[in-house]
């Protein structure tokens, strides 16, 4: 399956809600931040200087997730989904590595995530991609147990 990285259209907006809701609706609840972020993403991410990217599987839309502006040098990578039937197919790993490829490339200090531990996919893939665990700020979601970061200033400084 040749997967492609691609950029936010508005009309992939039901995309972005449709498979973020799927996986929030079968582990958690829709929170209310998160029902405004999915139902709003270009007032909620890409107004605030974030981005919102997808992967194709050919025409099909089987993947989406956003890069949320934090505060200067810091965003989230937030809301990453695939669509239930192509998941164990490479697409999340695709889509997690594409994302911090793009986060590499604008520069970011530092890549945040929060998630939950019976996630346990995700966060073998996080894991596998460079985050590391940190200690979890509260606040943003209710269900998040664990906070990861990829640190790129740390990285670059190890580098020299």
């Amino acid at each position: 399956m040749e997967l492609q990285f691609i950029d936010y259209k508005p009309e992939y907006q039901p995309w972005f809600e449709k498979l973020n809701k799927a996986w929030l609706e079968e582990y958690f609840v829709v929170e209310d931040f998160d029902k405004y972020v999915l139902e709003n993403p270009e007032e909620a991410i890409l107004k605030q200087g974030g981005k919102i990217y997808f992967v194709a599987a050919g025409d099909t839309i089987v993947g989406t997730v956003g890069l949320r502006y934090v505060e200067d040098g810091v965003y989230e990578l937030t809301k990453m989904a695939v669509d239930k039937n192509y998941h164990g197919g490479g697409a999340g790993q695709f889509l997690c590595q594409s994302c911090i490829n793009k986060a590499r490339e604008m520069g970011m200090d530092r890549l945040v995530l929060w998630s939950n531990r019976i996630l346990e996919n995700a966060i073998h893939i996080y894991r596998k991609l460079g985050f590391t665990e940190i200690p979890v700020s509260p606040g943003t979601y209710g269900r998040a147990d664990i906070m990861m970061e990829i640190n790129f200033k740390q990285e670059a400084a190890i580098q020299q």
